[in-house]
Protein backbone atom coordinates (compact mmCIF):
# COMPACT_ATOMS: atom_id res chain seq x y z
CA UNK A 1 0.00 0.00 0.00
CA UNK A 2 1.56 3.11 -1.19
CA UNK A 3 1.51 6.22 1.66
CA UNK A 4 0.53 8.83 -1.39
CA UNK A 5 -2.32 8.95 -3.38
CA UNK A 6 -0.63 10.88 -6.56
CA UNK A 7 3.46 11.21 -8.24
CA UNK A 8 3.14 15.05 -7.45
CA UNK A 9 2.15 14.23 -3.91
CA UNK A 10 5.14 11.45 -3.66
CA UNK A 11 7.60 14.11 -5.13
CA UNK A 12 6.55 16.76 -2.77
CA UNK A 13 7.11 14.60 0.03
CA UNK A 14 10.66 13.44 -1.36
CA UNK A 15 9.27 10.10 -2.50
CA UNK A 16 10.94 8.53 -5.53
CA UNK A 17 8.25 6.44 -7.13
CA UNK A 18 8.96 3.21 -9.17
CA UNK A 19 7.51 5.37 -12.17
CA UNK A 20 9.88 8.10 -11.60
CA UNK A 21 12.63 5.43 -11.79
CA UNK A 22 11.54 4.10 -14.86
CA UNK A 23 11.43 7.68 -16.45
CA UNK A 24 14.70 8.78 -14.97
CA UNK A 25 16.10 5.41 -16.98
CA UNK A 26 14.41 6.11 -19.98
CA UNK A 27 15.63 10.03 -19.93
CA UNK A 28 18.71 9.67 -18.87
CA UNK A 29 18.16 11.44 -15.91
CA UNK A 30 18.78 10.76 -12.12
CA UNK A 31 15.72 9.29 -10.26
CA UNK A 32 15.99 12.60 -8.11
CA UNK A 33 16.08 15.41 -11.13
CA UNK A 34 12.59 13.17 -12.28
CA UNK A 35 11.03 14.16 -8.81
CA UNK A 36 12.13 17.45 -8.44
CA UNK A 37 10.47 18.84 -11.62
CA UNK A 38 7.11 16.78 -10.63
CA UNK A 39 6.76 18.33 -7.54
CA UNK A 40 7.18 21.63 -9.11
CA UNK A 41 4.87 20.51 -11.88
CA UNK A 42 7.11 21.02 -14.81
CA UNK A 43 7.05 17.06 -15.49
CA UNK A 44 3.98 14.78 -15.08
CA UNK A 45 4.13 11.17 -15.33
CA UNK A 46 0.39 10.10 -15.98
CA UNK A 47 -0.01 6.99 -14.57
CA UNK A 48 -3.53 5.98 -13.18
CA UNK A 49 -3.27 3.50 -10.28
CA UNK A 50 -5.46 0.79 -12.61
CA UNK A 51 -3.58 0.68 -16.19
CA UNK A 52 -1.44 -2.04 -14.73
CA UNK A 53 0.21 -2.65 -18.43
CA UNK A 54 1.75 0.55 -18.72
CA UNK A 55 4.98 1.74 -19.63
CA UNK A 56 5.44 4.98 -17.09
CA UNK A 57 6.29 8.43 -19.14
CA UNK A 58 7.18 11.45 -18.16
CA UNK A 59 6.18 14.87 -20.11
CA UNK A 60 7.89 18.34 -19.74
CA UNK A 61 10.55 20.38 -19.55
CA UNK A 62 13.63 18.75 -20.24
CA UNK A 63 12.80 15.31 -21.65
CA UNK A 64 11.68 13.77 -24.98
CA UNK A 65 8.87 14.89 -26.85
CA UNK A 66 6.10 12.36 -26.58
CA UNK A 67 3.39 12.10 -29.24
CA UNK A 68 -0.14 11.56 -28.93
CA UNK A 69 -2.04 8.86 -31.03
CA UNK A 70 -6.42 10.01 -31.59
CA UNK A 71 -8.50 6.72 -32.48
CA UNK A 72 -11.78 5.26 -31.47
CA UNK A 73 -15.88 4.64 -32.44
CA UNK A 74 -18.34 6.87 -33.87
CA UNK A 75 -21.56 6.34 -35.36
CA UNK A 76 -19.95 6.12 -38.68
CA UNK A 77 -17.23 3.78 -38.29
CA UNK A 78 -17.78 1.06 -35.00
CA UNK A 79 -15.05 -1.38 -36.46
CA UNK A 80 -13.64 -2.48 -32.98
CA UNK A 81 -11.25 -4.84 -34.48
CA UNK A 82 -9.83 -2.06 -37.37
CA UNK A 83 -9.44 0.35 -34.11
CA UNK A 84 -7.21 -2.15 -32.55
CA UNK A 85 -5.27 -2.62 -35.32
CA UNK A 86 -4.11 0.99 -35.11
CA UNK A 87 -3.27 0.58 -31.44
CA UNK A 88 -0.89 -2.11 -32.57
CA UNK A 89 0.47 -0.19 -34.73
CA UNK A 90 0.48 2.84 -32.69
CA UNK A 91 2.46 1.28 -30.37
CA UNK A 92 4.56 -0.46 -32.57
CA UNK A 93 6.27 2.53 -33.91
CA UNK A 94 6.84 3.97 -30.64
CA UNK A 95 3.60 6.39 -29.76
CA UNK A 96 3.80 7.03 -26.08
CA UNK A 97 0.32 7.73 -25.76
CA UNK A 98 -2.90 6.99 -26.73
CA UNK A 99 -6.56 9.10 -26.61
CA UNK A 100 -9.46 7.05 -27.27
CA UNK A 101 -12.48 9.77 -28.90
CA UNK A 102 -14.99 6.80 -28.73
CA UNK A 103 -18.18 8.37 -28.64
CA UNK A 104 -20.37 6.17 -29.90
CA UNK A 105 -22.62 3.25 -27.66
CA UNK A 106 -21.53 1.78 -24.58
CA UNK A 107 -17.62 3.20 -25.28
CA UNK A 108 -16.18 1.23 -22.30
CA UNK A 109 -15.69 -2.45 -23.57
CA UNK A 110 -13.07 -1.15 -26.36
CA UNK A 111 -11.81 1.11 -23.53
CA UNK A 112 -11.32 -1.65 -20.89
CA UNK A 113 -9.68 -3.66 -23.91
CA UNK A 114 -7.16 -0.81 -24.70
CA UNK A 115 -6.31 -0.09 -21.23
CA UNK A 116 -5.47 -4.00 -20.34
CA UNK A 117 -2.97 -4.43 -23.26
CA UNK A 118 -1.36 -1.09 -23.76
CA UNK A 119 2.15 0.39 -22.25
CA UNK A 120 1.25 3.41 -23.78
CA UNK A 121 -0.51 6.26 -21.75
CA UNK A 122 -4.20 6.62 -22.13
CA UNK A 123 -6.44 9.35 -22.58
CA UNK A 124 -9.62 10.01 -23.02
CA UNK A 125 -12.35 13.62 -23.28
CA UNK A 126 -15.42 12.85 -20.62
CA UNK A 127 -17.42 15.39 -22.79
CA UNK A 128 -17.39 12.96 -25.92
CA UNK A 129 -18.40 10.07 -23.56
CA UNK A 130 -21.21 11.84 -22.20
CA UNK A 131 -24.06 11.63 -24.27
CA UNK A 132 -23.56 7.87 -25.04
CA UNK A 133 -22.80 6.93 -21.58
CA UNK A 134 -25.83 8.70 -20.11
CA UNK A 135 -28.62 7.88 -22.99
CA UNK A 136 -29.59 11.77 -22.17
CA UNK A 137 -29.59 14.05 -24.70
CA UNK A 138 -27.29 17.37 -24.39
CA UNK A 139 -30.23 19.36 -22.32
CA UNK A 140 -31.01 16.54 -20.18
CA UNK A 141 -27.43 16.46 -18.74
CA UNK A 142 -27.08 17.94 -15.25
CA UNK A 143 -23.48 19.08 -14.02
CA UNK A 144 -23.62 15.62 -11.41
CA UNK A 145 -23.92 13.51 -14.53
CA UNK A 146 -20.88 15.43 -16.46
CA UNK A 147 -18.93 14.07 -12.74
CA UNK A 148 -20.30 10.53 -13.13
CA UNK A 149 -18.60 9.74 -16.79
CA UNK A 150 -15.01 11.61 -15.44
CA UNK A 151 -15.18 9.08 -12.19
CA UNK A 152 -16.09 6.25 -14.69
CA UNK A 153 -13.41 6.77 -16.81
CA UNK A 154 -10.69 7.25 -13.55
CA UNK A 155 -11.99 3.78 -12.20
CA UNK A 156 -11.06 2.06 -15.74
CA UNK A 157 -7.80 3.32 -15.68
CA UNK A 158 -7.53 6.13 -18.42
CA UNK A 159 -3.97 7.91 -16.87
CA UNK A 160 -4.94 11.76 -18.33
CA UNK A 161 -8.57 13.17 -19.09
CA UNK A 162 -8.92 16.23 -21.37
CA UNK A 163 -11.21 18.58 -19.52
CA UNK A 164 -12.63 21.84 -20.92
CA UNK A 165 -12.36 23.93 -17.85
CA UNK A 166 -11.41 26.98 -19.40
CA UNK A 167 -14.39 27.59 -21.42
CA UNK A 168 -16.06 29.63 -18.46
CA UNK A 169 -18.36 32.35 -18.51
CA UNK A 170 -15.50 35.35 -18.64
CA UNK A 171 -14.20 33.32 -21.68
CA UNK A 172 -17.32 33.09 -23.71
CA UNK A 173 -17.73 36.43 -22.90
CA UNK A 174 -14.32 37.50 -24.33
CA UNK A 175 -14.92 34.96 -27.41
CA UNK A 176 -18.76 36.47 -28.30
CA UNK A 177 -17.22 39.99 -27.93
CA UNK A 178 -14.53 39.92 -30.90
CA UNK A 179 -16.30 37.34 -32.68
CA UNK A 180 -14.32 34.91 -35.20
CA UNK A 181 -13.99 33.37 -38.69
CA UNK A 182 -14.61 29.75 -37.45
CA UNK A 183 -15.60 30.59 -34.21
CA UNK A 184 -15.84 27.21 -31.73
CA UNK A 185 -13.44 24.23 -33.26
CA UNK A 186 -13.25 21.79 -29.95
CA UNK A 187 -15.80 19.36 -30.10
CA UNK A 188 -16.01 19.26 -26.17
CA UNK A 189 -15.51 23.03 -26.23
CA UNK A 190 -18.91 23.32 -28.70
CA UNK A 191 -20.93 20.75 -26.53
CA UNK A 192 -20.00 22.53 -23.54
CA UNK A 193 -20.35 26.04 -25.19
CA UNK A 194 -24.10 24.71 -26.39
CA UNK A 195 -25.13 22.99 -22.90
CA UNK A 196 -23.85 26.60 -21.00
CA UNK A 197 -26.21 28.51 -23.48
CA UNK A 198 -28.80 26.76 -23.39
CA UNK A 199 -29.38 26.09 -19.89
CA UNK A 200 -28.03 29.26 -18.62
CA UNK A 201 -25.38 27.72 -16.22
CA UNK A 202 -21.93 27.82 -15.53
CA UNK A 203 -19.33 25.16 -17.09
CA UNK A 204 -19.76 22.15 -14.89
CA UNK A 205 -15.81 21.31 -15.47
CA UNK A 206 -15.29 24.88 -13.79
CA UNK A 207 -18.02 25.61 -11.11
CA UNK A 208 -17.06 21.99 -10.01
CA UNK A 209 -13.60 22.30 -10.55
CA UNK A 210 -12.48 20.90 -7.00
CA UNK A 211 -15.05 18.30 -7.19
CA UNK A 212 -13.40 16.91 -10.59
CA UNK A 213 -9.89 17.35 -8.65
CA UNK A 214 -10.94 15.05 -6.03
CA UNK A 215 -11.84 12.12 -8.44
CA UNK A 216 -9.04 12.93 -10.08
CA UNK A 217 -6.45 12.91 -7.29
CA UNK A 218 -8.22 9.51 -5.97
CA UNK A 219 -6.61 7.53 -9.12
CA UNK A 220 -3.95 9.35 -9.86
CA UNK A 221 -5.35 10.92 -13.10
CA UNK A 222 -3.52 13.81 -14.95
CA UNK A 223 -6.06 16.55 -16.15
CA UNK A 224 -4.85 17.52 -19.38
CA UNK A 225 -6.37 21.21 -19.27
CA UNK A 226 -8.60 21.28 -22.72
CA UNK A 227 -8.26 24.54 -24.56
CA UNK A 228 -12.26 24.61 -26.04
CA UNK A 229 -11.38 28.33 -27.87
CA UNK A 230 -8.32 27.03 -29.43
CA UNK A 231 -8.09 28.79 -32.99
CA UNK A 232 -9.72 26.52 -35.99
CA UNK A 233 -8.05 28.83 -39.07
CA UNK A 234 -5.03 31.40 -39.09
CA UNK A 235 -7.05 34.28 -39.13
CA UNK A 236 -8.61 33.37 -35.59
CA UNK A 237 -4.71 32.73 -33.95
CA UNK A 238 -3.71 34.31 -30.62
CA UNK A 239 -6.91 36.30 -30.46
CA UNK A 240 -8.76 37.38 -27.31
CA UNK A 241 -10.84 34.05 -27.47
CA UNK A 242 -7.88 31.79 -27.08
CA UNK A 243 -5.77 34.43 -24.85
CA UNK A 244 -8.54 34.66 -22.42
CA UNK A 245 -9.21 30.72 -22.33
CA UNK A 246 -5.35 30.61 -21.31
CA UNK A 247 -6.02 33.14 -18.60
CA UNK A 248 -8.25 30.89 -17.03
CA UNK A 249 -6.30 27.55 -17.44
CA UNK A 250 -2.99 29.24 -15.73
CA UNK A 251 -4.98 29.20 -12.53
CA UNK A 252 -7.36 26.01 -12.92
CA UNK A 253 -3.10 24.58 -13.16
CA UNK A 254 -2.33 26.46 -9.69
CA UNK A 255 -5.35 24.78 -8.22
CA UNK A 256 -4.68 21.49 -9.42
CA UNK A 257 -1.36 21.47 -8.25
CA UNK A 258 -2.29 22.75 -4.84
CA UNK A 259 -4.62 19.35 -4.83
CA UNK A 260 -1.84 17.03 -5.82
CA UNK A 261 -3.16 15.99 -9.41
CA UNK A 262 -0.74 16.63 -12.13
CA UNK A 263 -1.22 18.90 -15.22
CA UNK A 264 -1.26 19.35 -18.78
CA UNK A 265 -2.07 22.15 -21.07
CA UNK A 266 -3.34 22.35 -24.39
CA UNK A 267 -2.66 24.58 -27.02
CA UNK A 268 -3.42 25.65 -30.53
CA UNK A 269 -4.71 24.72 -33.62
CA UNK A 270 -4.17 26.79 -36.26
CA UNK A 271 -1.69 29.10 -36.23
CA UNK A 272 0.85 31.13 -38.71
CA UNK A 273 4.63 30.18 -38.22
CA UNK A 274 5.90 33.32 -37.11
CA UNK A 275 3.29 33.43 -34.21
CA UNK A 276 3.93 29.64 -32.85
CA UNK A 277 7.49 30.09 -30.78
CA UNK A 278 6.08 33.49 -28.96
CA UNK A 279 2.81 31.68 -28.00
CA UNK A 280 4.73 28.80 -26.69
CA UNK A 281 6.10 31.21 -24.49
CA UNK A 282 3.17 32.85 -23.28
CA UNK A 283 1.77 29.41 -22.26
CA UNK A 284 4.63 28.76 -20.46
CA UNK A 285 4.70 31.79 -18.28
CA UNK A 286 0.82 32.29 -17.72
CA UNK A 287 1.09 28.15 -17.15
CA UNK A 288 3.82 28.55 -14.87
CA UNK A 289 5.78 26.08 -17.01
CA UNK A 290 3.34 22.91 -16.63
CA UNK A 291 3.98 20.62 -20.01
CA UNK A 292 2.52 22.15 -23.37
CA UNK A 293 0.58 19.55 -25.26
CA UNK A 294 -0.23 20.96 -28.67
CA UNK A 295 -2.46 19.79 -31.61
CA UNK A 296 -0.08 20.51 -34.87
CA UNK A 297 -0.42 23.72 -34.75
CA UNK A 298 -1.70 23.23 -38.21
CA UNK A 299 0.50 26.45 -40.21
CA UNK A 300 -1.60 26.69 -43.19
CA UNK A 301 -5.23 25.74 -43.89
CA UNK A 302 -5.24 25.23 -47.50
CA UNK A 303 -3.61 21.51 -46.75
CA UNK A 304 -6.68 19.16 -46.83
CA UNK A 305 -5.42 15.76 -47.08
CA UNK A 306 -1.78 16.55 -46.40
CA UNK A 307 -2.58 17.88 -42.57
CA UNK A 308 0.05 15.31 -41.59
CA UNK A 309 2.56 17.54 -43.24
CA UNK A 310 1.16 21.02 -41.79
CA UNK A 311 1.47 19.84 -38.69
CA UNK A 312 4.72 18.09 -38.76
CA UNK A 313 5.47 21.95 -39.46
CA UNK A 314 4.14 23.39 -36.93
CA UNK A 315 5.04 20.73 -34.61
CA UNK A 316 8.63 20.78 -34.68
CA UNK A 317 8.82 24.64 -34.35
CA UNK A 318 6.40 24.34 -31.32
CA UNK A 319 8.26 21.27 -29.78
CA UNK A 320 12.03 23.11 -30.65
CA UNK A 321 9.96 26.44 -28.60
CA UNK A 322 8.93 24.64 -25.36
CA UNK A 323 6.14 22.61 -26.39
CA UNK A 324 6.41 18.84 -24.57
CA UNK A 325 3.32 16.87 -26.08
CA UNK A 326 2.60 16.45 -29.97
CA UNK A 327 -0.95 15.34 -30.78
CA UNK A 328 -0.18 13.47 -34.22
CA UNK A 329 -2.82 14.82 -37.15
CA UNK A 330 -3.46 12.36 -40.17
CA UNK A 331 -4.05 13.08 -43.58
CA UNK A 332 -7.64 12.46 -43.16
CA UNK A 333 -7.65 15.31 -40.84
CA UNK A 334 -11.10 18.01 -41.97
CA UNK A 335 -12.15 15.17 -44.31
CA UNK A 336 -13.20 11.76 -42.49
CA UNK A 337 -11.73 9.27 -39.50
CA UNK A 338 -8.58 8.18 -39.95
CA UNK A 339 -7.85 4.57 -41.88
CA UNK A 340 -4.77 2.43 -40.49
CA UNK A 341 -2.87 4.07 -43.47
CA UNK A 342 -3.70 7.44 -42.38
CA UNK A 343 -3.23 6.53 -38.91
CA UNK A 344 0.42 5.68 -40.03
CA UNK A 345 1.32 8.24 -42.30
CA UNK A 346 0.17 10.75 -39.57
CA UNK A 347 2.33 8.80 -36.39
CA UNK A 348 5.51 9.18 -38.39
CA UNK A 349 5.39 12.56 -39.21
CA UNK A 350 4.71 13.81 -35.78
CA UNK A 351 7.50 11.22 -34.16
CA UNK A 352 9.77 13.01 -37.00
CA UNK A 353 8.57 16.39 -35.89
CA UNK A 354 9.70 15.71 -31.96
CA UNK A 355 12.51 13.99 -33.21
CA UNK A 356 13.74 17.11 -34.95
CA UNK A 357 12.55 19.26 -31.98
CA UNK A 358 14.18 17.03 -29.08
CA UNK A 359 18.10 17.36 -31.16
CA UNK A 360 17.06 21.16 -31.20
CA UNK A 361 16.59 21.15 -27.96
CA UNK A 362 19.93 19.51 -27.40
CA UNK A 363 17.71 16.49 -25.14
CA UNK A 364 20.04 13.83 -24.13
CA UNK A 365 21.31 11.19 -26.56
CA UNK A 366 18.53 12.79 -28.84
CA UNK A 367 20.79 12.71 -31.78
CA UNK A 368 22.34 9.01 -31.18
CA UNK A 369 20.86 7.43 -34.42
CA UNK A 370 21.12 10.31 -36.44
CA UNK A 371 24.66 9.08 -35.83
CA UNK A 372 24.32 5.60 -36.67
CA UNK A 373 22.66 6.49 -39.72
CA UNK A 374 25.68 8.79 -40.96
CA UNK A 375 28.03 5.52 -39.73
CA UNK A 376 25.95 3.44 -41.66
CA UNK A 377 25.62 5.41 -44.90
CA UNK A 378 29.45 5.77 -44.78
CA UNK A 379 29.41 2.51 -44.93
CA UNK A 380 27.03 1.73 -47.43
CA UNK A 381 25.23 -0.60 -45.38
CA UNK A 382 21.80 -0.86 -46.46
CA UNK A 383 20.22 -3.59 -43.77
CA UNK A 384 21.90 -0.97 -41.16
CA UNK A 385 19.99 2.29 -42.52
CA UNK A 386 16.62 -0.06 -42.73
CA UNK A 387 17.06 -1.01 -39.50
CA UNK A 388 18.48 2.60 -37.83
CA UNK A 389 15.33 4.23 -39.77
CA UNK A 390 11.77 4.81 -38.36
CA UNK A 391 10.12 3.91 -41.47
CA UNK A 392 12.57 1.25 -42.36
CA UNK A 393 9.64 -1.30 -44.14
CA UNK A 394 9.49 1.70 -46.22
CA UNK A 395 12.89 2.58 -46.57
CA UNK A 396 13.51 -0.91 -47.78
CA UNK A 397 11.22 -1.06 -50.36
CA UNK A 398 11.58 2.54 -52.31
CA UNK A 399 15.52 0.90 -52.01
CA UNK A 400 13.90 -2.14 -53.97
CA UNK A 401 11.80 -1.04 -55.97
CA UNK A 402 14.63 0.16 -58.80
CA UNK A 403 17.53 -2.28 -57.61
CA UNK A 404 20.77 -0.93 -58.19
CA UNK A 405 23.48 -2.91 -60.65
CA UNK A 406 26.00 -2.44 -57.42
CA UNK A 407 24.33 -2.62 -53.79
CA UNK A 408 26.67 -0.58 -52.76
CA UNK A 409 25.13 2.27 -54.78
CA UNK A 410 21.43 3.44 -54.98
CA UNK A 411 19.46 3.69 -58.40
CA UNK A 412 19.53 7.70 -57.69
CA UNK A 413 23.24 8.43 -58.87
CA UNK A 414 25.02 4.54 -59.55
CA UNK A 415 28.45 4.44 -60.04
CA UNK A 416 28.32 8.43 -59.15
CA UNK A 417 27.30 8.01 -55.55
CA UNK A 418 29.16 10.69 -53.91
CA UNK A 419 29.90 8.45 -50.82
CA UNK A 420 31.38 5.75 -52.73
CA UNK A 421 33.44 8.58 -55.11
CA UNK A 422 35.14 9.57 -51.92
CA UNK A 423 35.66 6.56 -50.31
CA UNK A 424 37.22 5.15 -52.84
CA UNK A 425 39.92 7.89 -53.31
CA UNK A 426 40.62 8.43 -49.47
CA UNK A 427 40.93 4.45 -49.65
CA UNK A 428 43.65 5.09 -52.34
CA UNK A 429 41.92 3.59 -55.58
CA UNK A 430 41.11 4.89 -58.74
CA UNK A 431 37.74 6.06 -59.77
CA UNK A 432 36.72 5.20 -63.12
CA UNK A 433 33.18 5.46 -64.74
CA UNK A 434 33.50 4.49 -68.50
CA UNK A 435 35.31 1.16 -68.00
CA UNK A 436 32.78 0.15 -65.94
CA UNK A 437 30.15 0.42 -68.64
CA UNK A 438 32.08 -1.20 -70.88
CA UNK A 439 33.02 1.69 -72.61
CA UNK A 440 36.49 3.44 -73.72
CA UNK A 441 37.13 7.51 -74.20
CA UNK A 442 37.44 6.66 -77.88
CA UNK A 443 34.17 4.32 -78.27
CA UNK A 444 31.65 6.76 -76.03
Amino acid sequence: MRDYKTQMEAAKKGIITPEMEIVAKKEYRTPDEIRQRVATGEVCIPANINHKSLSPEGIGSGLKTKINVNLGISGDAKDYDLEMKKVDMAIDFGAEAIMDLSNYGKTNTFRTALIEKSPAMIGTVPMYDAIGYLEKDLLEITAQDFLKVVEAHAKEGVDFMTIHAGINRRAVEAFRREGREMNIVSRGGSLLFAWMMMTGNENPFFEYYDDVLEILREYDVTISLGDALRPGCLKDASDAGQISELIELGNLTKRAWEKDVQVMVEGPGHMPMDQIAANMKLQKTICHNAPFYVLGPLVTDIAPGYDHITSAIGGAIAAASGADFLCYVTPAEHLRLPDADDVKEGIIASKIAAHAADIAKGVPHAMDKDNEMAKARHAMDWDKMFDIAIDGEKAKRFFEQTPPADRHTCSMCGKMCAVRTTNMILEGKQVTFCSELGRTPDNK
